[in-house]
């Protein structure tokens, strides 16, 4: 089977820059194409990456066309059997994409593939699987009882949270950040209803799809990282005029014959965004810096040499950074070290490690993802790739993407 993937970027080409690293790795074994569309960066995505990256198509928009119209312009010149919406700042493991492919290949009646995301601190991302937005899901969620009870099928219906995180099971939502769609099901959905400029494209998609007859899989055998980095920053007016803007959108064309049930989603989107820019106010009054002045521990899992080689990168830190020591990443390595990745867990402890760096190439990306998963929370995360020019990662015990260093 031929694989299409198709990403869009807004300003975040570092992320992007490890993300076509991991896509590079994950096309190894399988026929693919990647297409690249860009809504008109400022950042200069386009002499950072065209050299970096020649098998890649790119599109090179002079105006932010959004999200569902920039995916279907590369989607028009598409050619796989299957095709991936994939977002810039996820990281994929190595068997991701032959995983969900062998999946397709076994489930006839699969139209869509979604798959187990976290966030850049190791946290499950619970949009990986969702449900239809309905009046009552809508208040559980708006009201709390989605997260006092995160596993009810009833108060929890939001994100499925009665669906077992590590089990593969059929949803009616998939995230827009990783879904796979199957050529079959394109061909009647025609891809993204570009009336969305962002955010509930996905949602929309995922309601066609399964009107098709076929249906949406939350498949939970393989993880990717979604960083959620600057392209999706929340609490900010825009974020909350699109995303409920989108939300009215979908009510608008999908329960326009249930007049109770659309009026009853009207009232719950208004009072949602409401409480959402009291919350928005609320923490940008507090807000701190996201990258803070003062510094920090940083603890590097890396061979000798790519170990001296992250010193010097360190040092176009925009955070200070206390380098705390080296943790050894293969058996092989008898160089000095603090410790091996089966004492990770006490030397953060015992040194108080704010962050740990993982240097991907004598590490896979399976490998670094897993053990996000494993120390989730036990401090931040940071991921160099091989011959890349950053070091991205996130916030300790948060979501957000964040770029630590650039040459």
């Amino acid at each position: 089977m031929k694989l299409s993937i198709i990403i869009v970027n807004y300003n975040v080409k570092y992320f992007l820059e490890h993300c076509l690293c991991s896509v590079r790795k994950a096309c190894k074994n399988i026929d693919a194409e990647i297409f690249v569309v860009d809504n008109a960066s400022t950042d200069g995505s386009k002499a950072y990456l065209e050299g970096r990256f020649a098998e890649v198509k790119y599109f090179w928009n002079e105006a932010n066309l959004g999200f569902a119209k920039a995916n279907n312009l590369a989607l028009k010149e598409t050619k796989g059997d299957c095709v991936l919406f994939l977002n810039p700042d996820t990281i994929v493991a190595e068997d991701c994409f032959e995983k969900c492919l062998n999946f397709f290949s076994t489930h006839a009646d699969c139209g869509a593939i979604g798959v187990h995301m976290i966030d850049g601190a190791g946290n499950f991302l619970k949009e990986s699987k969702r449900s239809f937005p309905t009046p009552m899901a809508s208040f559980y969620k708006m009201t709390g009882l989605c997260k006092i009870f995160p596993e009810s099928k009833q108060f929890a219906k939001y994100y499925a949270g009665h669906l077992d995180e590590y089990k593969t099971a059929s949803v009616e939502v998939l995230s827009g950040a990783f879904m796979m769609l199957s050529r079959k099901v394109l061909n009647r959905v025609v891809g993204f209803d570009e009336d969305y400029f962002m955010y509930g494209e996905d949602i929309d998609l995922s309601y066609r799809i399964k009107k098709t007859g076929f249906k949406n899989y939350y498949f939970a055998e393989t993880d990717i990282i979604h960083f959620k980095g600057e392209s999706t920053q929340k609490n900010t007016p825009d974020y909350l005029k699109h995303f409920y803007g989108a939300m009215k959108m979908f009510v608008k064309k999908h329960y326009s014959e249930k007049k109770a049930t659309q009026l009853l989603m009207y009232c719950a989107v208004s009072v949602s965004r409401f409480f959402s820019g009291i919350k928005r106010m609320f923490l940008n009054a507090f807000k701190s810096n996201p990258i803070s002045r003062k510094a920090s521990s940083l603890l590097i899992v890396a061979g000798h040499q790519r170990f001296n080689e992250m010193i010097q990168l360190i040092k176009f830190s925009k955070k200070p950074f206390v380098i705390s020591g080296r943790i050894t990443a293969t058996h092989s390595d008898n160089e000095l070290a603090n410790g091996n990745l089966k004492n990770l867990a006490a030397v953060i402890k015992k040194e108080k490690i704010n962050y740990v760096l993982f240097c991907q190439q004598e590490m896979s990306y399976f490998m670094i993802i897993d053990l996000f998963m494993k120390y989730r929370n036990q401090s931040g995360f940071l991921i160099h790739t091989l011959n890349c020019g950053s070091i991205i990662g996130s916030n300790k015990k948060d979501e957000t993407g964040i770029v630590i260093a650039e040459e």
